[in-house]
């Protein structure tokens, strides 16, 4: 079926070498790196050789000055592979655009080729123990000494946290304003917890980060002193988008795979395909999947084309996610008990399918931003 998103040849030759670096330098270690619970620093460096890091960044400061598409297809990819511990996504489309958008030229200078080669990682840190999707509840502090801040406080559910060489964080001013202030791995005082243990995405690294009286330099703060929060909430709906583009390619992954598994598994001598009722939820499911698709897609278009799109990310956010999540419980069913076996993708696809619907805002945030927008 035509795609609503137009890629040109080079987009698809940008596609076959992604495809094939996350089948050669991701698939095969997978499984080794959930026994660890993390994947090697060298795995982002290679990344960056190939040009899958941050490719939309301008030349000038260590980018492609690619096109948002490109972006998009390294998203596709990783979905499609099954990857869930090398978060390149987070990295490329969620925290590296605060600096692309916010920062000043020396900041660009300074953190961005690191972020394109790989040689630096990105993490950003705004959940609290305390207050979750609540930004406003913040505690971690950030006091004014003249030239720097003494930043104290603590993030929980970091993603990437322990591998991260620069945390975006947002911290609360004295007067109860927020900025983003970058935290660089060595700061005095700056440590990170125990990687949190998780029924699912078992390769990422997921942290408690710590900051005592780390001192932080105001060539640190990302844009303007007390806008934090703005520029947090104007770039949700590109980390929504984002998850809803991961969401269909995962579902259609796990959707592939049971295709296979049911078109070879016998029951009553019969394959198991060949009964009514898988074959009409299989159906059900594929047709979802492809109008889903085309929503997303549609969406996507339009956040390419600089158009304002709270509410229709969130609606791809909401819809794509909650698919996902009964798409796999719904496949997983059909392999039986094999399902319920960590040998078999399914089951890990299960388990990393729970997270999707709750992180960058759960489905019932979702449906509030969606019910307003409707005047509720």
């Amino acid at each position: 079926m035509d795609r609503v998103l137009q890629f040109t040849e080079e987009h698809e030759a940008f596609r076959d070498m992604a495809r094939k670096f996350f089948e050669t330098e991701v698939v095969p270690h997978h499984h080794e790196w959930e026994k660890v619970g993390m994947v090697p620093k060298e795995l982002w460096k290679k990344a960056g050789a190939s040009g899958l890091l941050c490719p939309d960044v301008p030349e000038e400061y260590g980018g492609s000055g690619a096109d948002f598409l490109y972006n998009v297809v390294v998203i596709e990819e990783s979905s499609r592979s099954g990857n869930s511990g090398f978060f390149v996504s987070l990295h490329n489309d969620v925290i590296a655009p605060y600096i692309s958008a916010y920062a000043n030229e020396e900041q660009k200078k300074r953190w961005l080729p690191g972020c394109c080669s790989g040689d630096s990682i990105l993490a950003v840190a705004m959940t609290e123990p305390g207050a979750g999707s609540d930004l406003k509840s913040l505690r971690t502090s950030a006091v004014d000494k003249g030239d720097h801040y003494v930043v104290n406080g603590q993030k929980t559910f970091i993603s990437n946290g322990q591998l991260a060489n620069l945390v975006i964080t947002a911290v609360k001013h004295e007067n109860g304003t927020i900025s983003l202030v970058m935290i660089e791995e060595g700061m005095k005082g700056f440590e990170r917890g125990r990687n949190l243990e998780k029924i699912g995405l078992k390769a990422q690294d997921t942290s408690e980060l710590y900051f005592n009286d780390v001192v932080v330099p105001k060539e640190n703060v990302i844009g303007k002193d007390g806008q934090g929060f703005r520029y947090l909430m104007m770039k949700l709906a590109q980390e929504r988008l984002v998850l809803a583009i991961a969401a269909v390619e995962a579902t259609a992954l796990v959707q592939r795979i049971t295709l296979k598994y049911i078109k070879e598994r016998m029951a009553f001598g019969k394959k198991i395909g060949s009964f009514q009722h898988i074959k009409f939820q299989m159906a059900e499911m594929a047709t979802e999947l492809e109008m889903c698709r085309t929503f997303v897609d549609k969406v996507v278009s339009e956040h390419i084309a600089g158009k304002k799109l709270t509410v229709e990310a969130s609606m791809a956010k909401y819809y794509s996610t909650e698919m996902q999540k009964r798409h796999t419980d719904l496949c997983l069913q059909f392999f039986g008990g094999y399902g319920y076996m960590m040998e078999y993708p399914i089951a890990r696809a299960y388990l990393d399918a729970r997270i999707q619907t709750i992180y960058a805002g759960t489905t019932e945030i979702m449906k509030e931003i969606i019910g307003g927008s409707l005047g509720l």
